[in-house]
């Protein structure tokens, strides 16, 4: 299994710090070591660096993050949802990118804030308008993502553009693995918090599989190389409290932990 990372070797960069920026390198993991390549698909090797001197960013960096909300019937039982006919859409901003070991913010416009493990789905070409069987050619390769939601704005809002768009809200990694390694009707997602096991099903649950939402997406979004699709989550989501840590295990691909923050205010 290869597991591709963006890293870099400044500890305080920024998260969402964009493809382009001198700072942000790419890299294969080796055992306790990060190998160098020149790009995210490259079969180059340059130089080595030990795990430990390594900043891991969010694997890829997305022009957009494209979410499926109610993806698994028993999750959208729990909400008191019926399944839908079609995927349900919404966006996250690049602005909400986090990554594995970083905190998880909790803003203090709201009273709860709840984990939503997530297989993810990372574009590895330009896709519009294509088939469903078309689509899965365009997967680059999958990771583990983390849909912090702000469960009550999500409901007192209707739209979840708060809910769900505010910054840390989208942890992404801790790396991706390409598509050929990854054996899909075998991956499971898991989180755990504090070492328990609140959410565990087979990806083979989802309503609709990621070819079904690419093909989807691609009628009326053009999607580019490197944004990030967040496939929804399966049934046991729940709130978090101030110091929490929350982990996405997904066998085949990684571990994504994250901890729970202080809400903070700005001066």
């Amino acid at each position: 299994m290869e597991r591709r990372v963006r890293f870099s070797l400044n500890p305080n960069l920024d998260f969402t710090t964009p493809d382009g920026s001198p700072e942000v390198r790419y890299g294969v993991v080796e055992g306790d070591q990060v190998i160098e390549t020149s790009s995210l698909t490259s079969t180059d090797r340059g130089a080595s660096h030990p795990r430990g001197a390594v900043r891991l960013m969010p694997p890829c960096s997305p022009s957009k993050i494209v979410c499926v909300g109610r993806n698994y019937l028993e999750h959208a039982k729990e909400l008191g949802n019926e399944p839908g006919a079609e995927p349900l859409i919404f966006l996250k901003p690049p602005s909400a990118l986090n990554a594995a070991g970083g905190a998880v913010v909790h803003p203090p416009i709201s009273q709860r804030l709840d984990y939503e493990g997530e297989l993810g789905l990372v574009i590895g070409h330009r896709v519009r308008n294509v088939s469903a069987g078309e689509a899965e050619q365009a997967i680059l390769g999958y990771t583990c993502v983390d849909d912090f939601t702000l469960r009550d704005l999500q409901k007192k809002d209707g739209q979840w553009t708060r809910a769900k768009g505010f910054d840390t809200s989208c942890s992404v990694g801790p790396w991706m693995v390409p598509r050929a390694d990854v054996d899909f009707a075998a991956l499971r997602v898991r989180t755990l918090v504090n070492g328990v096991v609140r959410q565990d099903a087979s990806v083979l649950e989802m309503m609709f599989p990621p070819g079904a939402i690419i093909s989807f997406v691609s009628q009326f979004m053009t999607l580019e190389p490197g944004d990030l699709i967040a496939t929804g989550t399966p049934s046991g989501i729940g709130p978090l409290a101030v110091g929490d840590k929350v982990q996405v295990q997904i066998e085949g691909i990684g571990t994504l932990d994250n901890v729970v923050a202080a809400s903070t205010r700005e001066p």
